[in-house]
């Protein structure tokens, strides 16, 4: 193992960082902005808005501003940017490049933040490049003086990449892509419910001029009929295919149908598609009743979604960490997400291989085009291919296996996105799909019924579980269980849920001895709010909660606007799992978050108390405290909002919220959707590949710990886990994990709220290659 580095040897003392969003603004910017001054303030540097991107620093003057910690204070929910972004000519030519040299020499900036997009950040490159020879010119005009051009000899740049098109490469989701799916989604739910009652057509315009990923991955969100994107044209004679699928979904009883535009979309001759295009031909071809919604602009604005705070936040706070390690021989870098985990890229490879992607379209390559986009791109493509077109009888392969698929546990958001993509990718490989109502218990029960194509249509946007679902383990029913798996000749099974599933995965692996019935390929698919199953780092159902937490909270936050100083205590689901009330609290702003896997006492409490007394003195007006349902016996709820209203006498009062089973339900969110969907069309075809090696002599014989698997995702990687190997990894007193990735980030969230900690960096600081090869998620 390697020794742990922690930042604390890292000091910005003497270092000024600069911080400016540009170009096209994007949900979350204020999110990063708030991370980059706070971690720069935290360890001792200067930091300094500039404010209208590229403008500001060339005008300078005003433009360029310290600030404070109380400067970003209740920003973090704000969309777009508060720093203001522009495009700005003058900073295309060097003459606008030497004076913005000059007014960061004058406040002594020489670490730039940049959070835009390619465009942004190929300025910001080359004017790093030019920098030496600036400053040079500047001394032979007598602005500056020799000493400055010594002292300030080198620029330092790292970018966040702030768009909401997701239209950069290296990076699996930029700043601000996330809340423009939730956008898009909220109104893609509020057009089926209106199309459904009078059977029309929607053909919806979203915004990726040069990308398509908003158009895909909604398309694959709300289940569309058909979508258009720039990376993958429809193929000649797509009008007729296209008329074909609608009058055969119609002949389905659909009452709708959704076609997804994105306003880049082109044919295989690099000719436009336009959403009037479209809905034209629908009409003349069709004679459907036929409507257009542009969503415009709609979609870069509002409030930025949970999963996009966590995400700027833990990007502002590495591009600090690469800010202070920079050498002068460090290439200028972009901080971004591969999977779970926070990399450094450097910015002009993935600029270049962005570059690369247009070159591949403009030229009609497009299976490279796709392929440079990234395996999450192309995971997303391949699996709205095959969930989109119903193939006839005719086509469809004979397995001559029945698989199974029930839900286990509670309720959670993506539960029926996942029902629905497993039914139609086993009929896609030829299996006979089973639903099993109310979990184990429905099982032993006997209702089971075969599911069809048709059946599952319109499942994505749903909450809960339409199968319903119990926490009965198959312990007691066993022998229920397994006449019932022999009467329907049950060859595989896919278990939704949460901890339960787990361990009903484990009691049907060992009753493996006593019932031959279980000696089949069994998969578990993670759904639970809790996010509490080892094997993985997400959980289907738990963004949703989140998002619901992060929402309540904004709206409590802002009750109190106008009224005195106030602090809320706020109560969280989770069980003995901390990963809402830290998660919640680092996408919500909170001072705190009282959780079981890290133990407090009294005095920390006390400090607590104290820390938001001081904070309530300065322009601070209010506090959040988030407190995990089961971190502590004696200290409840009710003790928290005691000790801290009678702490807080006289400097703010206090009120308590427990926000119960809102957490559980609503519409899932397009990153449960989306999770939801592509982990189980990866499940049935892991089920499928298994069948066929584990059918001998006419019978199925699967009695190996690999028959047994967990799919969860781990860092960068989607993984099959035995789930008998996990139990080691399990406390199984508290259900929870053993180790929990998200409790690295526990100290991210008291950097934020201003309190001095030890923060573990030892998985930064590595600069990664681009990947051009993208080797589809293992």
């Amino acid at each position: 193992m390697p020794d742990k580095k922690f930042f604390e040897n890292l000091s910005g003392a003497g270092k000024a960082i600069g911080v400016l969003t540009s170009g096209g603004d994007a949900q979350g910017m204020n999110a990063a902005v708030r991370a980059v001054v706070r971690m720069g303030i935290y360890v001792s540097a200067k930091v300094y808005f500039i404010y209208e991107g590229y403008q500001g620093m060339v005008d300078g003057a005003d433009n360029i501003v310290e600030v404070t910690w109380e400067s970003v204070s209740s920003i973090l929910q704000v969309g777009g940017t508060v720093i203001g972004s522009a495009r700005c000519k003058a900073f295309r030519t060097r003459e606008g490049r030497l004076k913005a040299a000059c007014n960061l020499v004058k406040c002594g900036i020489t670490n730039l933040c940049v959070i835009g997009g390619d465009g942004s950040l190929t300025g910001a490159n080359l004017f790093r490049e030019e920098w030496s020879g600036l400053l040079e010119e500047l001394a032979k005009n007598g602005e500056i003086d020799d000493e400055a051009v010594k002292k300030y000899a080198y620029l330092n740049i790292v970018g966040m990449v702030g768009s909401i098109d997701n239209d950069f490469c290296g990076t699996d989701m930029t700043i601000g892509t996330d809340s423009a799916l939730h956008r898009i989604i909220e109104v893609v739910d509020a057009i089926m419910t209106t199309a459904q009652s009078h059977q029309r057509t929607f053909v919806l315009e979203v915004m990726g001029r040069h990308c398509g990923y908003l158009a895909l991955v909604s398309a694959l969100a709300c289940g569309a009929d058909y979508v258009f994107i720039p990376e993958y044209p429809p193929e000649e004679g797509w009008e007729d295919h296209m008329c074909e699928k609608l009058s055969e979904n119609r002949a389905r009883k659909k009452r709708l149908n959704i076609i997804i535009v994105a306003e880049g979309a082109i044919d295989c001759h690099n000719k436009a598609i336009t959403s009037e295009q479209v809905k034209d031909l629908v009409v003349s071809r069709l004679g459907y009743d036929t409507r257009v919604t542009i969503l415009g602009h709609v979609q870069r604005g509002g409030t930025p979604s949970a999963f996009d705070r966590i995400l700027a936040s833990r990007m502002g706070v590495e591009a600090v960490l690469a800010l202070l390690e920079a050498t002068p021989e460090t290439p200028a870098c972009v901080v971004s997400l591969s999977g779970n985990q926070a990399v450094r890229l450097p910015l002009m490879e993935c600029v270049q291989m962005t570059q690369d992607v247009q070159k591949a379209m403009d030229e009609r390559k497009f299976n490279e085009a796709v392929q440079l986009r990234g395996r999450s791109f192309q995971n997303n493509l391949n699996t709205y291919k095959l969930l989109s077109t119903k193939k006839s009888a005719a086509e469809l392969p004979k397995s001559n296996f029945n698989v199974a698929v029930l839900n286990v546990g509670a309720p959670a958001a993506g539960m029926n996105a996942a029902v629905r993509s497993a039914v139609r990718i086993g009929i896609t490989e030829g299996h006979k799909m089973f639903a099993v109502t109310d979990g184990f218990e429905g099982f032993s029960r006997g209702q089971i019924k075969e599911i069809s194509w048709g059946d599952v249509g319109g499942w994505t946007g749903q909450g809960g579980s339409i199968l319903g679902t119990k926490r009965t383990l198959p312990g007691k029913y066993l022998e229920k269980i397994a006449e019932q798996m022999r009467t329907h000749n049950i060859s595989a099974l896919l278990v939704i849920g949460g901890f339960e599933a787990f361990e009903s995965c484990l009691q049907l692996y060992e009753a493996r001895t006593r019932f031959e019935e279980f000696c089949i390929p069994i998969c578990m698919l993670p759904a639970t709010i809790s996010n509490n199953v080892p094997g993985t780092d997400f959980s289907i159902g738990a963004d949703t909660s989140l998002n619901a937490i992060v929402e309540t909270c904004d709206r409590i936050k802002l009750s109190a606007s106008g009224t005195k100083r106030r602090v809320f205590i706020i109560e969280t689901m989770g069980g003995y799992c901390g990963y809402l009330a830290n998660m919640g609290a680092l996408a919500a702003g909170a001072d705190a978050a009282y959780i079981f896997e890290e133990k407090f006492d009294i005095r920390e409490l006390q400090a607590n108390v104290e820390h938001l007394t001081e904070k309530m003195k300065t322009s601070i007006q209010r506090g959040l405290v988030l407190r995990n349902e089961n971190c502590n016996v004696n200290y409840t709820t009710d003790f928290i909002y005691q000790l801290y209203s009678e702490e807080g006498k006289g400097v703010f009062d206090c009120r308590k919220n427990v926000l119960g089973h809102m957490q559980q339900g609503g519409a899932p969110s397009p990153f449960d959707r989306n999770f939801g969907t592509k982990i189980a069309a990866k499940a049935v075809l892991w089920l499928s590949k298994m069948l066929k090696e584990c059918y001998r002599r006419g019978r199925m014989f699967a009695n190996t710990e690999e028959s047994v698997c967990l799919l969860g995702m781990h860092r960068r990687n989607l993984n099959f886990q035995p789930v008998v190997q996990l139990k080691d990894a399990t406390d199984f007193e508290h259900r929870i994990p053993k180790e929990q990735w998200w409790l690295k980030l526990r100290p991210l969230m008291k950097i934020l709220a201003k309190y001095k900690t030890s923060y573990d960096i030892s998985d930064s600081g590595q600069l990664e290659h681009v990947d051009r090869s993208h080797p589809a998620e293992a």
